[in-house]
């Protein structure tokens, strides 16, 4: 007779392996595709290099409400019901992006997009907090990251090079990864309930603004959610500008988007390394300071460096990318009071200040252009640094016992 629970620890990794695809087709590739096409697009709607930043940045103006909203309805109804409509809306919204005539109507169609979005990712983190143990989370997350640095690499590739000359211009590259990502919410539909959402049951029928009151009192949630703000705004303002910065430079249009893509390659072969150090270690808050260091360094070297020395600051930046966010996410689940329970609505609150980062930081940062060409490098550094000093006062569990174990005595 077939064990139950042997069947359960199979199908966990399937829900793993769908889970990687869709931040691959529906999340990572739709989104990267756009700083490879950004040359394009200007040029076809008379974009100015800051009206350019403002387009990168603009889809995070609803994360902090969409991301709130959208990880309480993920621990309110269900991974499987949450992530076949968003896949399905998230791909018809993309595909939206190639209707625009005009700057305001390509911005308005990007909010829409940017209002689906952080439902996708969260839904995947969560994922990982409902099918996996403590001691699994880790390399769960770690799997999604690398999901994502796999369609950012292939996007940043392919879609200018290769899409937007075989499928006919930009607009039929969107509408070419939409009808992808609608196609993605299929298998989730077909997909059944984790085990540990019966776990959080309690927790939903008191959602959103019960739990949402729960979470917001952890102070290593708001610590975590600003860490990523620095760090994350600087990784999207440097990746939206980097390609039209190089080709300024004088590198071809291979060779800018190739800086890109080999940024994303970096992050992908180091993911799940990372993630499954920092599982080993015992520690995330360790693992992260390293990981927002080496961004802060490589996009910090972007700043003066030269020639060859360019792709050495790409790799130094690239190579923790993908794994600060995996690391981040499980430290998110573990913190004190979170939980599969909660995992949702506390990845929400972590995201919306993330992008609150993603929405100031590509505009302001191009901003700078005026001042220098590479001054935009020096203000997202700056913005990562502030990160790093907010994951130095961010308390790990086992800490807070010690500290609580200290105060009995």
């Amino acid at each position: 007779m077939i064990d139950d629970s042997s069947i359960a620890a199979s199908y966990k990794w399937r829900i793993l392996v769908l889970a990687a695809l869709t931040a691959t087709l529906t999340v990572a590739m739709p989104a990267m595709c756009l700083p490879v096409l950004f040359k394009e697009i200007s040029e076809d709607l008379h974009l100015s290099l800051v009206q350019v930043g403002v387009i990168w940045g603009i889809g995070s103006l609803p994360g902090p409400l969409t991301s709130l909203v959208g990880g309480a309805i993920g621990d309110r109804f269900g991974l499987r019901r949450t992530l076949s409509v968003a896949c399905f809306l998230i791909g018809i919204a993309g595909a939206l992006r190639g209707l625009a005539n005009s700057f305001y109507a390509l911005g308005a169609m990007i909010i829409l997009y940017g209002m689906v979005s952080p439902v996708v990712t969260m839904s995947l983190h969560k994922v990982c907090g409902v099918w996996f143990p403590k001691e699994q989370l880790g390399l769960a997350n770690g799997f999604i990251a690398t999901g994502m640095a796999l369609g950012f690499m292939t996007g940043s590739m392919v879609s200018a090079t290769i899409l937007s000359p075989l499928l006919g211009g930009w607009r039929h590259v969107l509408f070419f990864y939409g009808s992808v990502a609608v196609a993605v919410s299929i298998p989730w539909s077909l997909t059944r309930p984790a085990p540990a959402e019966a776990l959080s049951g309690a927790a939903g029928a008191r959602l959103p603004r019960q739990s949402l009151s729960h979470v917001a009192r952890i102070r290593n949630v708001w610590l975590l959610g600003l860490a990523v703000l620095g760090v994350g705004g600087c990784v999207q303002g440097t990746l939206g500008y980097l390609p039209l910065f190089l080709r300024g430079l004088g590198w071809s249009e291979a060779g800018a988007d190739g800086a890109l893509a080999t940024f994303h390659a970096m992050s992908m072969i180091c993911v799940i390394p990372l993630a499954l150090s920092s599982d080993k270690l015992g520690s995330r808050k360790k693992a992260l300071m390293a990981a927002a260091l080496f961004v802060v360094t490589g996009v910090g070297l972007l700043s003066i460096v030269q020639g060859s020395m360019i792709w050495v600051a790409v790799i130094l930046a690239g190579l923790v990318r993908d794994g600060f966010m995996a690391i981040l996410m499980a430290a998110v689940i573990e913190a004190e009071g979170v939980g599969a329970a909660y995992a949702g609505t506390a990845l929400g609150l972590v995201m919306s200040l993330s992008g609150m980062g993603s929405l100031i930081s590509p505009p302001l940062g191009n901003s700078l252009v005026s001042v220098a060409p590479r001054a935009p490098f020096v203000f997202w550094a700056t913005m990562a640094a502030m990160g790093l000093v907010s994951l130095y006062f961010a308390k790990e569990k086992r800490e807070v016992e010690r500290l609580v174990a200290q105060g009995d005595r």
